[in-house]
């Protein structure tokens, strides 16, 4: 099922399979969000935003204006 990095539940793990690279900073794409790499998000913070995510083994932090620009694929 194709959404965006922004849909993704707490616990869910996804595949990422494309990005933006116009709106996402180039440190994230640095840290490994990048196609094809495994996403699952770890803890959302209050008001839910940033989401705090695991991406194959990186610990990251991203806000949600930039998780729309992230088109994964949920993996069941």
């Amino acid at each position: 099922m194709q959404t965006t990095l922004a849909q993704i539940k707490r616990g869910e793990r996804a595949v990422i399979l494309d990005v933006s690279s116009i709106h996402i900073p180039l440190k994230l794409l640095e840290m490994g969000c990048l196609p094809g790499n495994f996403v699952e998000l770890v803890q959302v913070a209050p008001f839910a935003d940033p989401m705090y995510l695991n991406i194959n083994g990186t610990h990251l932090a991203i806000r949600k204006e930039t998780a729309i620009h992230v088109l994964i694929d949920i993996i069941l």
